[in-house]
């Protein structure tokens, strides 16, 4: 599989990341002997960077199981989701080191921005945790613009992690330029718009209970129909190009130089080993063309943090 630099003099990745969401339970509950398989069948793909959190349920756990042995195969990062004070900090990094199985996490994020204690003492406390070889990078993720340049202020983001697909653009306004100006990688999550692009959801489907997306309002039906009329022009140009949905929304999200991995969720090792094949297809500028004369203006609603 393909790879790019992480941001300046970061480390190359492989330009697919397993979000691993989904195997924590976050899309409906599966069995940690199918989450394992999925995340060894994305590392027998190539797709050897993972992405989880401490607030994705069951998911570090899980990942500590599967990666018993082949830690050294992965660069594996993970998230601050709770309050990022010194206290909790310490006490967040240890379980997730803990639950890993591992001594060291290869990039650190920061989930969300949190205006309550100042980003340059949030800054100082994950360089320390870098001094102490617990993390190697630090990252951030759903960041504005404006909270980049903040934070580059105090210390080196090798990452950034914004919602970002085919029907969700308002980060190419702001937060891609910021990257590209801080050189700062960019990795994007809910590429495949929570498989709105996958065109497998209609206009009635119902979630189960367990499903994150059971609440989300892009599926609300104000928001939804209009959605899938674009969504069907985007399966119909897929498949012209004997492809499909999924394949068109990563390998459209890749086509953007700025980009530097797809984090995208797998549930079972099928899907894992799809996500990786997708990054074979290169969209050429004429393709890129076609795609923005079908997207137009539409942009589910969003905002970005800060």
């Amino acid at each position: 599989m393909d790879t790019r630099q992480l941001g300046t003099n970061g480390p190359d990745v492989s330009v697919i990341c397993l979000g691993a969401w989904p195997l924590g339970g976050g899309m409906g509950v599966i069995p940690d002997k199918q989450a394992i398989a999925t995340i060894h069948a994305s590392i027998d793909a190539g797709a050897n960077f993972i992405d989880t959190a401490e607030g994705y349920r069951t998911s570090e756990g899980v990942l500590g199981k599967a990666l018993k042995g082949r830690r050294d195969q992965v660069f594996l990062a993970t998230k601050l989701s709770g309050d990022q004070s010194v206290e909790h900090m310490a006490e967040a990094i240890e379980n997730s080191l803990r639950l890993l199985g591992t001594d060291c996490i290869d990039l650190y994020q920061l989930h969300r921005p949190q205006f309550e204690i100042p980003i340059e003492d949030t800054m100082a406390n994950l360089e320390k945790l870098r001094d102490e070889g617990k993390i190697r990078y630090i990252g951030v993720s759903n960041f504005s613009g404006d909270h980049h340049r903040q934070t580059a202020k105090h210390g080196t983001i090798h990452s950034s992690q914004p919602r970002y697909n085919m029907l969700t653009r308002q980060v190419e306004d702001d937060v891609l330029p910021a990257c590209e100006e801080l050189g700062t990688g960019v990795i994007p999550h809910s590429v495949l718009a929570k498989a709105m692009l996958s065109g497998k959801y209609r206009p009635g489907h119902v979630f189960p209970s367990d499903d994150e997306r059971v609440s989300k309002p892009e599926f609300h039906e104000s928001v939804f129909m209009p959605a899938m009329k674009i969504v069907e022009k985007l399966l119909a140009w897929a498949g012209d190009h004997g492809r499909e949905g999924p394949q068109l929304a990563i390998a459209w999200c890749l086509a953007n130089p700025v980009v530097t991995s797809c984090i995208v969720g797998a549930k079972t090792p099928e899907q894992a080993v799809y996500n990786a094949e997708a990054a074979e297809w290169k969209l050429s500028e004429n393709d890129m063309a076609e795609l923005a004369e079908i997207l137009g203006d539409f942009r589910l609603p969003y905002s970005v943090a800060g």
